[in-house]
């Protein structure tokens, strides 16, 4: 059973691409943001769908809240106390910990939230944000504090916002999209295992999402080459490579346990790499 909730891609072509060559050169065309990843709806006003415009955390995870609860310890990574010194690593983590933010939420973990707030706050201020990220982070606290969790999943959206906004007035967009990505892997590996340990076709169905696949591995390839170029991203993109396939079925097709396994594993793989630091 293919998923047919709010996770279809519905963007073509003509909304995406304002100079026909896009259109004609099919290499050339930028990367398609499925439309339901998109967080905020005056987005298309103010930045219009471009490369500033990255999926948003939040959205990823509402539509796994059919899946809960996540497996969150059982996946969990420990990121290092030393902080990256590449820019690209430090946005990747930072996805990461807004990940684990929407994960406490879900799972009524509140109690973690201090530490994930403190975390992001060391990890803006790395990145240049730490007086828009340092906002959010007490207000995390607050709601945390008060049994708030839609409030603090509003707010764990407009970090992620802030943090994008910031990067693009750095000149440093593209690292709008690793954040995204590195919420995108997170949310994987929890989805993947939970639906392994409690298989069913529709619980399985929320996993074939090839055009997000496909979407991080565009971006990947998209990037400066400093990074693109880097070992560790190259190996990134194959698996997302590799996962647009796993996740595409046809027309006639119904998940397996086999292919969820797959994914699964190539997931656990991601998130390894992704928090590698390139070592």
């Amino acid at each position: 059973m293919k998923a047919t909730q709010s996770w279809v891609l519905t963007i073509t072509a003509a909304t995406l691409f304002s100079s026909p060559s896009f259109a004609q050169e099919e290499e050339n065309a930028a990367p398609q943001l499925p439309s339901d990843l998109i967080e905020d709806p005056h987005v298309r006003e103010e930045l219009g769908i471009n490369e500033f415009t990255a999926p948003s955390i939040r959205l990823i995870f509402d539509d796994l809240e059919q899946l809960a609860p996540l497996p969150v310890r059982e996946t969990k990574h420990e990121l290092p106390e030393r902080m990256p010194l590449d820019r690209s690593d430090l946005s990747i983590e930072i996805g990461f910990l807004i990940a684990e933010g929407f994960l406490a939420v879900q799972n009524n973990t509140l109690d973690d939230i201090e530490g994930i707030a403190k975390e992001l706050s060391r990890y803006g201020k790395a990145l240049g944000a730490g007086e828009r990220v340092n906002r959010h982070a007490a207000s995390l606290l607050d709601h945390a504090k008060n049994d708030r969790p839609d409030e603090l999943k509003t707010e764990l959206a407009a970090t992620q916002k802030d943090v994008e906004i910031e990067l693009v007035q750095l000149r440093d967009a593209d690292l709008a999209h690793l954040i995204s990505f590195g919420g995108w892997i997170r949310a994987l590996e929890c989805a993947s295992l939970a639906v392994e340990k409690n298989f069913t076709e529709e619980r399985a169905s929320q996993l074939f999402r090839e055009d997000i696949a496909d979407y991080y591995e565009q971006i990947i390839g998209s990037l400066d080459p400093r990074v693109s170029g880097r070992k560790h991203m190259v190996e990134i993109r194959e698996i997302c490579s590799g996962l647009k396939n796993d996740m595409t079925l046809a027309s006639d097709e119904e998940p397996t346990e086999e292919k969820v396994k797959e994914i699964q594993e190539q997931s656990k793989k991601l998130a390894e790499l992704a928090l590698s630091r390139g070592q």
